[in-house]
């Protein structure tokens, strides 16, 4: 080997292993992420609690019926909403709120974020939120990245934006979004219920039929076995961890 080509395989490790390194450091794991309270998958808790959430929306339609269905059950949920089908379906958003239950940033067009430049990821945390402010009165404190894709540059905008990232239990991964049938995403929900799970929905995008049959038997089926549907802030205060940052709807109103 020539000294030229060692001194160029020299170089490429050197960039290889820099590059990695770099990447890394971008890409903390997720027990790094819940110890500090920035990223949230599911709560720890004694009581029966679980979040029911919901993605993409509203939909005229589905979110509607998905309403009806909390209403009927006395349910509350949260629902991860964009920004631009917030203005497009303005009085689903307003029902939301007046239900009881938690709206939620989800951007504003539903990106991946991962693409994004940090002042365009701001730019879609920010609009999303004066979308729902305009149509609401309400400034929401928890955010879902689309796709649920995270680093920590897109982890640390969040923070600096005052929310808090929210996530998704692994096991409560309902795929509804494929259309897998109604009996496989009940399934996926009542045989892995656990204390403080955050069940992930999706209440846009296509047919949700099947998202609403299958929450027709999940949310009296749960509640035979004794459980309490809480948004995901209501579940939040089961972790002190992350009662700190959290700040109601009237206290980020006053600080914005």
């Amino acid at each position: 080997m020539g000294k030229v080509t060692r001194v160029l395989l020299l170089v490429m490790i050197i960039l290889f292993v820099s590059y990695h390194q770099t990447f890394a450091a971008h890409q903390s794991d997720r027990s790094y992420y819940e110890e500090k309270g920035d990223v949230v998958w599911e709560v720890k808790t004694k009581h029966k609690m679980v979040a029911l959430t919901f993605d993409d929306g509203p939909d005229i339609r589905y979110t509607n019926t998905i309403l009806d269905l909390l209403a009927e059950h006395n349910a509350s949920a949260t629902f991860f909403v964009v920004g631009n089908r917030v203005e497009e379906a303005p009085e689903v958003a307003k029902r939301i709120i007046k239900e009881g239950n938690e709206i939620a940033n989800h951007t504003n067009t539903h990106p991946n974020l991962s693409t994004l430049s940090q002042s365009e990821l701001d730019k879609e945390i920010k609009d999303a939120e004066q979308a729902i402010f305009n149509v609401t009165g309400a400034r929401p404190n928890l955010f879902r990245p689309p796709l649920g894709l995270y680093n920590d540059e897109i982890v640390h905008n969040i923070r600096e934006n005052d929310y808090i990232a929210v996530m998704w239990s692994w096991h409560q991964d309902t795929y509804d979004w494929r259309n897998p049938g109604v009996e496989a995403i009940v399934n996926k929900v009542l045989k892995n219920i656990t204390n403080g799970d955050i069940i992930l929905f999706h209440d846009y995008g296509g047919d949700r039929s099947q998202t609403v049959k299958a929450l027709a038997i999940i949310l009296p089926e749960l509640q035979k076995k004794g459980y309490q549907f809480v948004t995901v802030s209501e579940l939040l205060k089961e972790d002190k961890k992350f009662q700190v940052p959290l700040m109601d709807i009237q206290e980020k109103n006053e600080k914005k």
